[in-house]
């Protein structure tokens, strides 16, 4: 997918776009530029070498994370200069952050070639550690609880269990950034430890126990989206959290190893589509979700015990391979001689994929 990459391009991938028109979800090829993000559609498994698009990247403002999409917590916004609003989604928390980190980069360079001024990491982190000292923190509980506009609470799998109305650390972290309550992930880390330490949040899970039992003080609250927290008991009116055991809550449950969008090829119709893939240890399992839907369950996907992985030759399409492919090809086969076909955005993604999903078999 990446064999004409362009030479200048500072960053390529997935992302998952809204459209402009019709507010659905697509997912995109994206190419940065040094002054503007271009972006690609699939025709079944190969790359348009139309460009569907192009974001200039002169004057923009980027907002990372955006929050106002309940089941896309990976958005970021761009807004233009022309205030046309851009809606990208990203894989995971990490890849959304350093696509917003490297256009934030390349905005910068455009507005400092101009003779602007813009203001040096160091200035922005002091300026946070001044806001930090004014914070009333029984005023960020009551934002934070707002039924509207506050904290989304949800169900989240641990250890096989699912628990009802709590959220993650990192969703946590992420909400007091978007509402402008910390300006560094760091500072909302700091913030919310104090709520913790206040008793305004409680631990849920045993994940987020035992890192308030061994951390200290300035690390209690852990920036993570394993680690699962609620408020505290006296704030029981939006719903108490319940523990509850089922299959699909153990399937859910082992820790994420890698995640990542990859192209899988139907079992029915054979054609191509990206997907948006988790790979979970203890249990191994392997789920595949459509990142077009909102939907949060996963579409598909299967033990790895007794799986078989392997490259497959990009010369020539491989025997049970259809439609016009782009290479970086691997297959899976599971214990029950179904097999997957699956396309890597580049040859070194395949083999990380492969390494990743081999060591879970």
């Amino acid at each position: 997918m990446a064999t004409d990459k362009q030479s200048n391009s500072l960053r390529e991938g997935f992302l998952v776009k809204r459209g402009h028109l019709v507010h659905n979800w697509k997912a995109r090829w994206f190419i940065l530029m040094p002054d503007k993000l271009l972006y690609y559609k699939y025709e079944g498994g190969k790359r348009d070498s139309c460009q569907r698009g192009k974001i200039m990247l002169k004057d923009c403002v980027i907002t990372c994370p955006f929050l106002e999409y309940e089941n896309r917590p990976l958005v970021f916004k761009l807004q233009t200069k022309n205030s046309v609003d851009h809606f990208l989604e990203a894989c995971s928390r990490e890849e959304r952050d350093e696509w917003a980190a490297d256009i934030t980069s390349a905005v910068d360079k455009l507005h400092s070639a101009d003779g602007g001024v813009v203001r040096s990491q160091q200035q922005k982190q002091e300026l946070a550690g001044t806001q930090s000292h004014n914070i009333n923190l029984s005023k960020v509980l009551d934002s934070m609880y707002d039924v509207h506009s506050g904290i989304k609470m949800s169900n989240h799998v641990e250890q096989g269990r699912m628990y009802s109305n709590c959220f993650s650390g990192s969703a946590v972290v992420d909400w007091l950034v978007f509402m402008q309550l910390a300006l560094t992930r760091v500072e909302a880390v700091t913030l919310a430890s104090a709520l913790l330490e206040e008793g305004f949040l409680r631990t849920v899970g045993l994940r987020s126990v035992e890192a308030l039992r061994t951390a200290g003080l300035s690390e209690q609250f852990m920036d993570d989206s394993t680690a699962l927290y609620s408020f505290s008991d006296n704030l029981k009116k939006r719903g108490s959290v319940k523990a509850e055991t089922s299959l699909s809550a153990v399937e859910l449950s082992g820790q994420v190893i890698k995640r990542g969008y990859l192209l899988k090829q139907g079992h029915r119709r054979k054609n191509w589509k990206v997907r948006l893939f988790v790979l979970r240890s203890e249990p191994s399992f392997l789920h595949y979700f459509d990142p077009t839907k909102d939907d949060i369950n996963p579409v598909g996907g299967f033990s790895l015990r007794g799986c078989l992985v392997s490259s497959l030759n990009d010369n020539g399409v491989p025997s049970g391979v259809k439609g016009n492919i782009q290479g970086n090809l691997f297959k899976i086969i599971t214990q029950s001689d179904t097999h997957y076909f699956i396309q890597a955005p580049t040859h070194q993604d395949k083999m990380d994929w492969i390494d990743a999903i081999r060591e879970q078999t």
